[in-house]
């Protein structure tokens, strides 16, 4: 069984398209635990909403690039739009930050919200390097 924790985000009906992502993944994953939403300011392309950002724990038998591509799948099925620019605007934003106590997602080092939510699902890096 793999461990997962996946970066979830969305500046688009957040309040709709989170919760419904969430419901999606306990179809097909067991969710242990989800992290507190937090507001944050966008990255890169700053005219544009707000994002709400935080972080779901899951347990899968799946492998990292069959989970990769359900969660494309999932964000294909909640309506992200692939043609806006990298940093624009989307309804959901399902992203693999730590792969069985590995950090897998570059952004963790960078970005505070992912290493709170990690945080507080009970990841806490061990001397990984970047």
């Amino acid at each position: 069984m793999n461990t997962c924790i996946i970066g979830i985000g969305s500046n688009i009906d957040a309040e709709k398209n989170i919760p419904q992502a969430i419901r999606i993944l306990t179809h097909d994953v067991h969710v242990l635990q989800t992290s507190t939403m937090l507001k944050t300011k966008p990255i890169g392309f700053t005219d544009q909403h707000d994002f709400t950002n935080g972080a779901v724990k899951i347990e899968t038998k799946w492998s990292l690039k069959k989970l990769n591509k359900y969660l494309k799948k999932v964000e294909d099925q909640l309506g992200r739009d692939r043609s806006q620019i990298k940093f624009g605007p989307r309804t959901i934003d399902l992203d693999i930050m730590v792969w069985n106590d590995e950090i897998v997602d570059q952004d963790y080092y960078t970005r505070d919200f992912l290493r709170q939510s990690a945080a507080e699902l009970g990841f806490h890096a061990k001397n990984q390097e970047h």
